[in-house]
């Protein structure tokens, strides 16, 4: 996997702190962490990343809420991590969502799910 510039939306500020930690381990950059909707929605638009890895709930509202409002400007690859992810598939059946607490290998995993959701846009894209 190519290394990735990820964009982190977690309101735990020991969970943002440790996870960055892991993707930096694993090889990615991680451009921010942001703790709410708001701001994770500015950074996107400022950081332009290849990945986000979000929060189901943030500090001011809902990361499924952030994510939306993000991809009305253009789709990037995102994967949902959340204690409860009933709330998740409830409202996006489809996305791909990480259950907290989850080992190192299970991230690799959804994140390499998340970047294969983008495979299928990118060939209609250039047809």
């Amino acid at each position: 996997m190519k290394a990735l510039r990820v964009l982190l939306a977690e309101d735990d500020d020991l969970i943002g702190v440790l996870l960055a930690d892991i993707l930096r381990e694993m090889g990615h950059e991680v451009c921010a962490v942001e703790g709410t909707m708001g701001a994770a929605v500015i950074a996107a638009a400022r950081y332009k990343p290849d990945l986000m890895i979000v929060d189901a709930r943030l500090g001011d509202g809902s990361g499924v809420s952030a994510v939306e409002e993000i991809l009305r400007v253009g789709f990037v690859p995102h994967l949902f991590m959340s204690g409860n992810i009933a709330p998740v598939r409830a409202r996006r059946p489809d996305a791909v969502v990480l259950e907290k607490p989850f080992r190192e290998a299970e991230l690799m995993h959804a994140i390499q799910r998340a970047l294969d959701v983008m495979a299928p846009r990118l060939l209609v894209e250039s047809t």
